[in-house]
């Protein structure tokens, strides 16, 4: 009849207490190396979320805008006239979305897609008094676009509810005019097309080109100012999951014949620095684990060694070669169980150093580093299933040996 495995869990306890100093060192190992790697994993999870929103908290997922103009050239070759196409180099003028009320209105029926805002945006001068400045002006729906960038959390003063009449501008755009809430501005735009219009807000998105240049106003003022009569220039798009966002935009693209970029593309260096940040993690965590590995293999390999005699009399009694395996099986597993729930503790605490260092007095901190439940819950399953691992060979080793010699050479 087979012993329960209490028996075993018991036994490994108790082998784990005779050899105190062993335990506590390897345990304490298991720990550190746990700390790192949920201090790590934090701090660099909490890195690229920074970098992820302070990007993409100041512009769209994914574009769509008109394809490019290519325009055909006649070549003679042998007597045949054959068409050749280029794109075109000139300086190019604004361009609509063809059909684009019925794709944004397709748009809206994606599951993947959250927001769906279409946009009027070109080249402008805004002049107050003397000051003269080239800016760019974005002719939105206000409601939409707050959906796609949160303009109206980032308000200095006054509101984001641009009208017929009212804009709302950048900070530094309104510094260099000299200008305020309720002061006006004339906007210039294609054609000598140009308004008078009062200042509703003013804005900080923190991007210092988007701060000086940008000035919000509704769709149809700026279709006006930029000759662009019912047309918008592209359509602004938010999805669910930010990495899906290339393929989405390849699948747009081939649908309804448009140019689509996702912000995968047009911000292509910062992903080669998360990918980069996350080949770095996992070598860590590699090594770390390896060393972790290497640490409980060769602390049981010695208790093996010890407890020949122990071990022999166990097979006398009729303990079975698998149970001696478990009993040592059992014990890498503890040593790793315990050794991560010290080390998440301890990891939880570096975090919490962290945060409080990196707060500065009057600002915010420079990044939320946290660690979640799963984070924790992850290092702890990892360390406990590598004390069971490296503890395998041990294990096999001692539940291979012969009781007749194990106690006589004991």
């Amino acid at each position: 009849m087979r012993i329960p495995l209490w028996y075993e869990t018991r036994l490994a306890v108790e082998f784990l207490k005779e050899g105190r100093s062993q335990s506590l060192l390897i345990i304490l190992g298991v720990a550190l190396g746990v700390a790192v790697i949920v201090f790590l994993l934090a701090l660099i999870s909490g890195l690229q979320d920074n970098l992820v929103e302070r990007t993409l908290g100041t512009q769209a997922h994914i574009k769509l805008r008109a394809p490019d103009e290519v325009v055909r050239e006649l070549h003679a070759v042998e007597g045949l006239a054959v068409a050749a196409q280029r794109r075109n180099e000139r300086a190019r003028r604004l361009r609509s979305v063809q059909n684009w009320q019925a794709i944004a209105a397709a748009l809206e029926d994606y599951p993947q897609i959250t927001a769906v805002s279409p946009l009027v945006s070109g080249p402008a001068f805004a002049r107050r008094g003397e000051a003269f400045k080239s800016v760019a002006i974005l002719g939105v729906d206000p409601a939409r676009y707050a959906r796609i960038v949160p303009v109206p959390e980032r308000m200095v003063s006054g509101v984001f509810r641009p009208t017929a009449t009212d804009i709302v501008i950048g900070k530094l755009l309104a510094d260099e005019l000299g200008v305020g809430v309720g002061d006006r501005v004339r906007l210039e735009g294609t054609d000598a097309r140009a308004g008078s219009f009062q200042i509703a807000g003013v804005f900080s998105l923190g991007v210092r080109d988007l701060d000086e240049r940008f000035v919000f106003l509704p769709i149809r003022p700026a279709q006006t100012l930029l000759d662009l009569p019912g047309g918008i220039t592209s359509i602004d798009i938010t999805v669910d999951e930010i990495f899906a966002a290339e393929q989405l935009a390849r699948e747009l693209d081939l649908r309804y014949g448009i140019t689509a970029e996702s912000w995968m593309e047009t911000n292509a260096q910062l992903l080669n620095a998360l990918r980069s940040q996350s080949q770095s993690t996992t070598l860590i965590q590699t090594f770390v684990g390896v060393s972790v590995a290497f640490g409980i293999a060769s602390v049981l390999a010695v208790s093996v060694v010890q407890r020949r005699r122990e071990i022999g009399i166990l097979r006398a009694m009729g303990s079975t070669s698998n149970q001696v395996l478990v009993v040592f099986l059992v014990q890498g597993g503890l040593v790793g169980l315990v050794g991560s729930a010290i080390g998440s503790l301890a990891g939880l605490g570096m975090v919490q150093l962290f945060s409080w260092f990196a707060e500065r007095p009057a600002e915010e901190a420079f990044f939320d580093v946290t660690a979640g439940a799963g984070l924790l819950l992850g290092a702890a399953a990892l360390a406990t299933l590598t004390g069971i691992v490296s503890a395998y060979f041990p294990a096999r080793r001692a539940a291979l040996l012969d009781p007749v010699t194990a106690i006589r050479d004991g």
